[in-house]
């Protein structure tokens, strides 16, 4: 697989009082934006049942998430992102079994591997940065997002980005130390914005993920 951040993050509900607790900590409000994410896929889902997740974020570009190493278990996910369109395509046609020659534009590929529009919407989003610092003294990045879908469902996420596989314990370790500290219970576990668009708009798309993943938490 080409080289990719790996993403750690875990999703919680928001509460009112979050974004007050995030400011007490330490945390600083980044910005307040809105984009629309629209998702792509084959009509049988071949790429989000094999855990890969294509999405065009306006204003951002092309995005592949790609399934990681998951060493440690619990309720956060673990991802590496691609964003270079090149690196995407050869992925793509890496996981669905095809070769589209000569295509390094994504939007190009489409057609021949067959994906289309599966879900798009919009999302209000308040980002948030703060630094923990770990038993060992070392300090981290971690990045709060608390989203709100133009189809009425709120989730917060906090995140980290790592290098390597090696670092994911360490990061894994803040995460659960700061959602404590904003009062997310230890096993609590919040759907994606798009897994809950595709339960209440595609229910038969929400049922093929169903199948595979049963309530595991997908991103």
């Amino acid at each position: 697989m080409a080289q990719g951040l790996i993403e750690v993050e875990r999703k919680f509900v928001p509460g009112p009082g979050t974004e007050e607790r995030l400011q007490e900590l330490g945390g600083t409000l980044e910005h307040r934006v809105t984009f629309r994410d629209s998702y792509y896929d084959t009509p049988e889902l071949s790429l989000m049942r094999a855990d890969y997740w294509l999405r065009q974020r306006e204003g951002s570009g092309w995005e592949l998430k790609c399934p990681g190493a998951a060493s440690v278990s619990g309720p956060h996910t673990e991802y590496t992102e691609l964003t270079a369109e090149p690196s995407i395509v050869v992925q793509l046609c890496e996981v669905l079994g095809a070769v589209v020659p000569g295509a390094g534009v994504v939007a190009a590929v489409l057609g021949p591997l067959g994906l289309q529009l599966v879900a798009s919407f919009v999302t209000k989003r308040s980002a948030w940065k703060l630094v923990l610092s770990g038993a060992d003294g070392e300090e981290r990045l971690l990045r709060v997002d608390l989203d709100t879908a133009d189809f009425g469902y709120a989730v917060g996420e906090v995140e980290a980005l790592v290098d390597k596989e090696a670092e994911v314990p360490a990061a894994l370790e803040k995460i659960h130390h700061l959602s404590s500290l904003l009062g997310v219970l230890a096993q609590e576990k919040a759907p994606a914005k798009l897994i809950v668009y595709l339960q209440r708009f595609r229910p038969q798309d929400y049922q093929r993920l169903l199948e595979v993943y049963g309530s595991k938490e997908q991103p």
